[in-house]
């Protein structure tokens, strides 16, 4: 389905002006906003690709002056990602639900449902995501996840259990499937100018997982040093410190360009 899917899926203008084919970019240009759009947008793509003169980059090259503050913004949104603490709902569910009081069978009811209020809410991200724009959504997750941890952690200090501390995990989740988990892979996809885009995609993706392996691995010696509510408080302080490096330091990229989105973050 999906390989079928594909097949209706146009190639990048992009890569057709750099193959030369320019009036098929141009059709699928017009196709997403109209000549207007199409004629600029064309201009845009060949100086873009004018200037990236067509050579593979050097690694040193992603990490010069001129792309060093993309390409961090691009790891950072990556570690922070992970670091929300999400997955360690996913990775230790039955750890954190025996915690909460519950039994076997009601372990395995609950990561039923806690993966399907994960996929459901990832198509309310599809929905929302160039309605609402990618910022307000991510600025939406990090701080509905950190409150929703802060109180995990609260949860947790007070020795409330079962359907209290499920529906916060379940919130966190939901929160979490419509914002940063699909939002940042979005971001990581456009920030970057088009002369290093493959190499410092690899570098933020490549940041990204090695965020995960540590948030996975230092779960169990954070909740033996911290407790579980110390450990959710944690992440809900990380949470709550993306939401200021979001607000301070990523543009909306809705409705722009490749070519408007890389002078942007410049």
């Amino acid at each position: 389905m999906g390989w079928g899917s594909a097949l209706a899926v146009p190639e990048s203008p992009r890569w057709l002006v750099k193959m030369g084919r320019r009036d098929q970019a141009r059709r699928t240009l017009a196709r997403i906003g109209g000549e207007a759009y199409s004629d600029a947008g064309l201009r845009d793509i060949e100086a873009s690709l004018a200037h990236a003169d067509g050579e593979q980059p050097r690694w040193s090259e992603v990490f010069a002056p001129a792309y060093r503050k993309v390409v961090w913004i691009g790891v950072i949104l990556g570690v922070l990602q992970q670091w929300s603490g999400i997955n360690v709902i996913f990775n230790y569910a039955e750890e954190i639900y025996r915690n909460a009081g519950y039994s076997v069978n009601n372990i395995l009811f609950n990561i039923v449902i806690t993966g399907t209020i994960n996929l459901v809410f990832t198509f309310v991200a599809m929905a929302t995501v160039d309605r609402l724009g990618r910022r307000p959504l991510m600025l939406l997750g990090f701080a509905g996840t950190g409150l929703i941890h802060i109180l995990l952690g609260f949860a947790y200090f007070a020795g409330l259990k079962g359907v209290f501390v499920l529906g916060l995990t379940l919130a966190a989740i939901g929160c979490y499937a419509m914002s940063l988990a699909p939002v940042t892979w979005v971001l990581i996809a456009e920030i970057f100018p088009n002369r290093i885009r493959g190499t410092a995609v690899s570098v933020a993706v490549s940041a990204l997982w090695i965020a995960c392996f540590i948030l996975t691995f230092t779960f169990p010696p954070l909740n033996r040093a911290l407790g579980a509510a110390g450990t959710f408080w944690v992440y809900g302080g990380i949470c709550l410190a993306g939401f200021v490096f979001l607000f301070l330091r990523v543009p909306e990229t809705k409705n722009k360009t490749l070519e408007q989105i890389a002078t942007e973050f410049q």
